[in-house]
Parts: C-alpha cells; structure tokens; sequence
C-alpha cells in the first residue's frame, strides 16, 4: 500500500511511539494512527506533528506529500 506521507518512518527513526508522538504534538493517539495509513489531515494537525517532531515547517516536504 503506497502511503502519502513518511509519517511512520520518521517517527520510528527517531525512536518514537505513537503515544509519544501524539502528547507531544497534542493530537491523539488514533489520529497519529490514521495519518499514517495514508489518511487526510488538516494543516494545523500537521503543523503541530511536524513541530513534535523538531522539523521547521518549511520541511513539512519531508513528511507529507501533499
């Protein structure tokens, strides 16, 4: 299955659960979960994931696609 986003692999790079992720960004687990199968999400969720992530979000390319 070709996902949109590089989600799950640069969460696991950087040794991180989902739950950690998820506090982190404040968004919920189950959300974290649907974006990485492919899912859409709105801008400001994916703001908040690339920033708990320590990403810019001038790098949002490196994650998400679209």
């Amino acid at each position: 299955m070709a996902r949109k986003n590089r989600l799950k692999e640069t969460r696991e790079s950087l040794l991180m659960s989902k739950a950690e992720l998820a506090r982190e960004a404040r968004v919920s687990p189950i959300t974290i979960a649907r974006i990485e199968k492919g899912m859409p999400c709105r801008m400001e969720t994916k703001r908040k994931i690339l920033l708990a992530l320590g990403l810019k979000l001038t790098e949002k390319d490196k994650i998400f696609k679209d």
